[in-house]
């Protein structure tokens, strides 16, 4: 049986998986779990990234720890990604 990551939906990007606040993909890396989401919720990939980086204004917490690696951060079995407003400093 394989195990999947779980990806927390933003609000803004439910109409994308038909009202689903938490999908679940396989995958090694953030990355990995987003082009297979892509496949089932087309546009998902593309509400997040910019090419083949995550939107600037996006942070990004595997198990509740916001990485620095982001589309590279390696996930565990079960683990939660969720993205998150990057924070502004001043």
């Amino acid at each position: 049986m394989q195990v999947l990551a779980s990806v927390l939906v933003p609000p803004l990007m439910r109409d994308l998986t038909g009202g689903k606040a938490r999908v679940a993909a396989p995958g090694a890396t953030v990355d990995q779990v987003l082009r297979a989401l892509e496949s089932t919720y087309p546009g998902f990939r593309g509400r997040l990234c910019q090419g083949d980086q995550i939107n600037p204004y996006l942070g990004v917490a595997v198990d509740g720890v916001v990485t620095d690696l982001r589309l590279l951060q390696p996930v565990g079995d079960e683990s939660e990604i969720e993205f998150l407003p990057a924070l502004q400093g001043g």
